[in-house]
């Protein structure tokens, strides 16, 4: 009788996958409390000097699929009560596959990764004035190793197979949650390849203004309009899940993870903000209906667009690449801490709790200046 009332005092499940830099989790939400039924949880990065995810995606599903219908057996929950997936990803991390045979062509090219400064020099030095900040009118962004369409290019240049399919016709580009959405959809057998406007706007291939991809910043890096995945707002469906124990179920909300955290603290208010800590550390801004741009440095960037229908957000951000990851390089790395909180401590007994933050501050300053608050 207890199992049974639970049962019913759960009601609808929301899913969610939350792919990021260090670490995968699924999670299962129940819908009116907003409590977590379930988590499972994957860490598997384990990055080199240059940083790359190798196809993590089958050893990921397999675990979920093995742990859902179990662990939900055992918190009496019925399976079928989840109506919904959502997909957050850590952005502009860039992939190319092949859609005949399924498989990535290359591992996965991390957004933190530095490989392509060359690339990024030879794009500067053919604009007017060499000015990284050529293209920010359309993307909001500067031209940096950060973005997706760099690091397409590298791998367009620098890896056989990535020419020939795209030469073939084969080739298909896209951030994480491009290629988790087309692969849960069906893959090779009718996979929706899409991604949202969140993730678009981080490639430098996308027109923050029209809020679709721009022929000429296409023509600018020299990729094909037709490897890329059709952009959808951040809410609604995409597809079906196509295989495992929740096939059927609607996939049906994606965001860039700094995007869904934006989201997830409510922050729908112009003016508003958070701040988050992960590998790297990441501030954003809701400016509203209307782009703003940084003279100071921030980026431009896409927050959301809850609907097809509904109008898009906008934010200032302030990054940092290396937050949490430095945590981990100085245990893991140089052996000077064994935990992540004894750094905290040491920080704070050298240096004053506030000085191991400058970058934070400043990006603090840099948004009171930008948005005359």
């Amino acid at each position: 009788m207890a199992a049974s009332s639970n049962r019913i005092m759960l009601g609808p499940l929301v899913a969610a996958i939350d792919q990021g830099t260090s670490s995968t989790r699924f999670l299962v939400t129940a819908l009116q409390s907003s409590n977590v039924c379930l988590k499972h949880f994957n860490d598997r990065c384990n990055h080199d000097v240059l940083c790359e995810h190798p196809n993590f995606l089958n050893e990921f599903l397999q675990k979920v699929y093995e742990r859902l219908s179990e662990k939900l057996t055992q918190l009496n929950i019925d399976i079928s009560n989840i109506k919904a997936i959502g997909v957050t990803n850590q952005r502009e991390t860039t992939l190319v596959w092949d859609k005949e045979t399924g498989e990535p062509l290359y591992n996965a090219i991390v957004w933190l990764d530095l490989r392509t400064q060359s690339t990024v020099e030879r794009l500067i030095n053919k604009t007017p004035g060499k000015n990284k900040n050529h293209l920010k009118h359309k993307t909001g962004l500067p031209i940096s190793t950060y973005f997706s369409a760099v690091k397409l290019r590298w791998l367009m240049d620098n890896v056989e197979k990535v020419h020939e399919a795209v030469l073939s016709h084969r080739a298909m580009f896209g951030t994480v949650d491009s290629w988790l959405i087309w692969c849960l959809t069906g893959g090779k057998k009718g996979g929706v390849h899409c991604t949202d406007v969140t993730n678009a706007s981080r490639t430098m291939l996308f027109n923050i203004h029209t809020m679709d991809w721009d022929p000429e910043l296409c023509k600018y890096f020299d990729i094909p309009m037709e490897i890329l995945p059709k952009v959808r707002s951040s809410s609604e469906i995409y597809g079906l899940m196509k295989s495992g124990p929740l096939t059927g179920v609607p996939i049906s909300g994606c965001l860039g993870d700094q995007s869904a955290a934006l989201v997830g603290q409510m922050c729908f208010k112009d003016g508003q903000a958070k701040n988050t800590y992960g590998t790297g550390c990441f501030l954003l801004k809701n400016v509203g209906t209307k782009p703003v741009m940084s003279d100071h440095g921030l980026l431009t960037t896409v927050a959301y667009k809850l609907g097809r229908d509904k109008p898009a957000c906008y934010a200032l951000e302030g990054s940092v690449a290396i937050a949490g990851a430095v945590v981990r390089w100085l245990k893991d790395n140089l052996g000077i801490i064994q935990t992540s909180t004894e750094l905290g401590r040491q920080a704070a007994d050298r240096c004053g709790q506030w000085t191991i933050y400058p970058q934070r501050l400043e990006c603090v300053r840099t948004l009171r200046r930008d948005c005359a608050v």
